[in-house]
């Protein structure tokens, strides 16, 4: 069965709210009732129809055939089937998954994976601010699953972070893992200022040597510890990086001792 596929007709000239356009939101829905869908935001809102061509009969299988950055809240609440984007996309890519995988072939806007319980995101250009972190008055972000973006990320990449991996490869800028909760993050590429700013617990694997660290993080030299070559083999068989990250014995960072002091930030040496 081909995959149900949104073709799109012409560039929206409003945002657009696609959570609708999941797996479970569209099972049993024919041609004609998906055409009929609001995604619009305005008084007089965008129908699916008017944005798009719909082909394909397969709602396990989603392809949306190019991209706007006024694609908002791609996936939302996805639990199970797979979603691609060829193109970028805009707010809150990935909200509250739950499972299944969502993968955006171009860039993505701020709040990429926010609410994320499980499932897996790829974005393979650039994420804004606020990678897998809390809408305003939200107490977590990010609570499992993996993403990963394979171009670099704004500011605050893991705010709140509770569980899961995020994995950015072409650097980010400050305050990484500001607030971590829990939960592992991993940068490639130059890190911004502040890394682990008042991070609880969880941990930050770097490939060098942190600069513009808070002064609250302790030098604990450098480690000889079996994880690091664990969590490098587990990097390579996810297909996130093509050799090891950390290397044998990793430089170690301990803190944020402002908190509880109980996080880490391991990096490999040399760099």
């Amino acid at each position: 069965m081909k995959a149900l596929t949104f073709s799109l007709r012409v560039d929206p000239e409003e945002r657009l709210d696609l959570s609708a356009l999941t797996p479970a939101g569209l099972a049993g829905l024919t041609d004609v009732q998906i055409e009929k869908l609001r995604v619009g935001t305005t008084r007089d809102p965008a129908l699916v129809g008017d944005i798009f061509k719909v082909t394909g009969k397969d709602p396990e299988s989603i392809i949306f055939e190019g991209g706007s950055a006024r694609f908002d809240k791609v996936g939302t609440g996805l639990s199970s089937g797979a979603i691609r984007v060829t193109g970028n996309v805009g707010l809150e890519v990935g909200r509250k998954m739950s499972g299944g995988s969502l993968q955006i072939d171009g860039s993505a806007g701020d709040h990429a994976g926010s609410g994320m319980v499980d499932g897996r995101l790829e974005i393979k250009g650039n994420a804004g601010d606020d990678l897998g972190g809390p809408l305003a008055g939200e107490i977590t972000g990010m609570e499992g699953g993996l993403l990963i973006v394979r171009g670099k990320a704004g500011n605050y990449a893991g705010e709140r972070l509770r569980r899961g991996i995020i994995a950015v490869l072409k650097g980010c800028g400050d305050y990484a893992g500001y607030r971590m909760i829990a939960g592992s993050i991993v940068v490639t590429g130059r890190v911004g200022a502040m890394p682990g700013y008042l991070m609880k617990r969880g941990s930050l694997f770097l490939d060098r040597r942190p600069e513009n660290l808070a002064p609250t993080f302790v030098d604990c030299g450098e480690t000889d510890i079996a994880f690091s070559g664990v969590f490098d083999r587990f990097l390579i068989q996810e297909k996130i990086m093509d050799k090891p990250l950390l290397g044998a014995r990793p430089g170690k960072f301990g803190g944020d001792v402002a908190v509880s002091g109980k996080g880490e930030i391991l990096f490999r040496r040399g760099k």
